[in-house]
């Protein structure tokens, strides 16, 4: 402590050593919460990029079956070339088989534990 010219004494600034342990302790708490949530989220947007996959693959499967008729089979090839432009996410792998009345499709994410799976009538499971 200090003493001003008038003999008062004087506090100076600053923190304390238990405030600053409870600021500690508040964001131990918060990243404990925050750190699952986020690990959640990352898993979801996996599984959303495979989901997106599928849903273009078949889409140009679609357009494909459109210029060559449906009892073509169509596959990730087909639907990767230069007329139809598929190209997977990053991480993401794709397999897909079949002409338009019996084809199917997979995708996973490399970071996530589920295979996403589509029909040939487009419902993604």
């Amino acid at each position: 402590m200090r003493f001003c010219s008038s003999g008062i004494k004087k506090r100076e600034g600053g923190f304390t050593l238990i405030e600053l342990l409870i600021v500690i302790a508040i964001i131990g708490i918060l990243a404990a919460i925050a750190i699952p949530q986020f690990n959640q989220y990352k898993a979801r947007a996996y599984d959303t990029a495979s989901k997106a996959d599928l849903h273009n693959i078949y889409l140009a499967c679609k357009a494909y079956w459109s210029d060559t008729g449906s009892d073509q089979s169509c596959s990730e090839t087909e639907a990767g070339g230069a007329n139809y432009g598929f190209a997977p996410s990053p991480g993401v792998t794709v397999s897909a088989s079949g002409n338009e009345t019996g084809w199917s499709a997979t995708a996973k994410h490399a970071s996530s534990s589920t295979t996403v799976t589509m029909n040939a009538s487009g419902n993604i499971s």
